[in-house]
């Protein structure tokens, strides 16, 4: 992946390089390119003032910053009690089959798509929830989640163009 410095730049200037900005800036970075890609860290570290140990260590603390790649789709399944006494787990086996993926396989060669459980996602009495890049989905069944996984995957493939032979100007 290459990074593009002049974007971590623009985020790391709304704060004006304020070292207590590493979470906000890590956050950012983070809906760029959703994760954290290692070679950031000390780019970072530089335009804060702070080491890079002090940046590794926010990020690998809390548990929303990823150091591995993750898909353009983030689906998490909750497997809070609401939601696992509703048989979450069918949901969370049907799409690891259809995407072949397994608990510790979780995104998909392409980075199309990642599939992670999480405790709660805050909508027990929609259970059993998951959610699509924070997008919820309630009352999710086996069938449904593989309508919707059809559905993401019929997103990814659209043309540019809804048209064939539609060029752009220029």
């Amino acid at each position: 992946m290459i990074i593009d410095y002049e974007v971590i730049d623009r985020i790391a200037a709304v704060w004006d390089g304020t070292p207590s900005a590493t979470i906000p800036i890590l956050q950012k970075v983070q809906e760029q390119y959703h994760y954290l890609p290692p070679e950031i860290f000390p780019y970072i570290a530089r335009k804060l003032d702070i080491s890079e140990a002090r940046v590794y260590g926010v990020a690998t603390f809390y548990e929303n910053f990823s150091l591995e790649p993750k898909g353009t789709f983030i689906i998490k399944v909750c497997d809070g009690t609401a939601c696992h006494v509703r048989n979450s787990g069918p949901l969370l086996e049907t799409l690891r089959k259809a995407l072949g993926l397994s608990e510790a396989k979780k995104t998909t060669e392409d980075l199309l798509f990642t599939v992670e459980t999480v405790s709660c996602l805050g909508a027990c009495a929609l259970a059993p929830v998951l959610s699509v890049n924070d997008t919820v989905h309630a009352a999710m069944t086996p069938e449904k989640a593989s309508a919707l996984l059809e559905k993401l995957k019929a997103e990814t493939a659209k043309p540019d163009f809804p048209e064939e032979g539609i060029r752009a100007a220029g």
